[in-house]
């Protein structure tokens, strides 16, 4: 039996593919291409609409490629609007939420034999707590070579006014610091460079037990031994645990790079969202992490066209902007997601105010950001090798400035072979746009 996954959306939902890729794996099915699988798999998005329409859009490509092949939609999508799905989607076999995830070799089971898989069936957990960790640590990587990610959290409580994640994954659920731990111990030990720790609000960590457990994480991962990488992302900017601060100073492998969704800085616009701070508040936040830590790297995102955003509120957004010297931003345009306290909201700013606002914070951000990856020209640096470029002695990786997937490139030319997957040292000698230019050091 052969499958094939189609993976869509954030890397939270990676981890989720790799997870069912475990499962299934296990259970004896075979990956390979979509031609010669017997089950294709969509993990799907349902974040916002353009990534609900991107999925169900894969659905109906695969029908039409394979009209005989089973289809399972599985993922955020499926979890969101499983019943709707199952009785409009007939190009999907089976609809597979994102919360029975060790039960995916059942979900393929019944598309295979034509069997009814009931949507409603959330958190069986057939395999149990040990079964999900020991999949954790087997699951095959779809990251580039010597990068995994690695999700602390499940979930979310703090409740942003556009935010549909809590109607999808729920409340925040923290794992065990143990069980983290064992599954970033067992990823080292198969060649693993970087830990990308990740989670809706890995800030949170642990307050579903009472308290910020993000220190204590990364105090019990500064024990293990190795030459490796921990890259922290997405930490709301209310919930940032300064005592991190310290210990990132002191072991210098937690890279200094942190990824802060301010989504605006408009006072009025802030309070609409249900963010809980000000410009003010941010501008503070960013002098006390580079104070502690002058290399350190910051990317955001910024939400264009919330409801009753006004010109008044993007001069705000843009004094932030220039105050704020971020070195990476991504721009969204807001999507009306319905059963968030934003849907019903009145003043909605038209599609194309916002697609045209978003495209202004874009335009001056791309100076500050070649501005801000000036200040690596001259040094030498750890580079994480990924990839060759074909016919060219060039290699693509990544320095701690860049996280993966999302910000620029490190540029490597060497007549010599690079193992993808490796530490190199090397010397960023040139900006070229968004990327770095580096020569390996002999």
């Amino acid at each position: 039996m052969n499958y094939f996954i189609d993976p869509f959306g954030c890397v939270k939902n990676q981890v989720d593919a790799e997870t069912m890729m475990a499962f299934l794996n296990k259970e004896g099915w075979v990956s390979t291409d979509a031609g010669q699988a017997d089950i294709i798999i969509v993990n799907s998005c349902g974040f916002i609409e353009s990534a609900k329409r991107e999925s169900i859009n894969a659905v109906m490509a695969w029908r039409a490629a394979y009209p005989h092949k089973k289809i399972v939609l599985a993922g955020c999508l499926s979890q969101r609007y499983a019943a709707e799905l199952e009785a409009s989607l007939a190009e999907a076999n089976v609809i597979f939420g994102d919360k029975d995830i060790s039960n995916i070799g059942g979900a393929a089971a019944a598309a295979l034999n034509g069997e009814r898989y009931d949507p409603s069936a959330i958190a069986r957990a057939a395999a149990g707590v040990d079964g999900i960790e020991s999949a954790l640590t087997e699951r095959p990587l779809l990251s580039l070579p010597g990068s995994a990610y690695v999700k602390i959290s499940e979930g979310c409580d703090n409740r942003c006014a556009f935010c549909s994640i809590p109607l999808i994954r729920g409340g925040l659920r923290s794992r065990t610091i143990t069980a983290i731990v064992g599954e970033c111990t067992a990823l080292l030990k198969r060649g693993v460079k970087e830990l990308c720790l990740i989670g809706q609000d890995i800030g949170s960590f642990g307050m579903d037990r009472g308290a910020q457990e993000l220190p204590d994480l990364l105090a019990a991962l500064s024990a293990l031994q190795g030459d490796f990488w921990v890259r922290l992302l997405y930490i709301h900017p209310n919930r940032f645990p300064l005592r991190i601060l310290v210990l990132m100073r002191n072991d210098k492998r937690f890279l200094p790079y942190f990824d802060l969704p301010f989504q605006h800085a408009a006072t009025a616009v802030l309070k609409r969202m249900n963010r809980r701070q000000s410009a003010e508040d941010y501008l503070a936040l960013l002098d006390r992490i580079r104070a502690a830590l002058p290399d350190a790297v910051i990317r955001s995102t910024f939400l264009l066209g919330f409801p009753g955003e006004t010109e008044e509120d993007m001069e705000e957004l843009f004094d932030f902007q220039e105050k704020s010297s971020l070195d990476w931003l991504g721009c969204f345009t807001y999507s009306r997601e319905e059963n968030t306290p934003a849907y019903s909201m009145k003043n909605r700013v038209p599609k194309k105010t916002a697609l045209a606002r978003k495209q202004q914070v874009e335009e001056k951000q791309a100076a500050i950001t070649k501005q801000r990856m000036e200040r690596f020209i001259g040094r030498v640096l750890d580079v994480l090798v990924e990839e060759k470029i074909q016919g060219e002695n060039l290699y693509l990786g990544r320095l701690f400035c860049h996280a993966p997937e999302v910000d620029g490139s490190a540029v490597i030319s060497s007549d010599s072979v690079l193992e993808p997957g490796s530490f190199i040292r090397g010397k960023a000698f040139a900006r070229a746009g968004f990327d770095l230019e580096i020569a390996p050091l002999r």
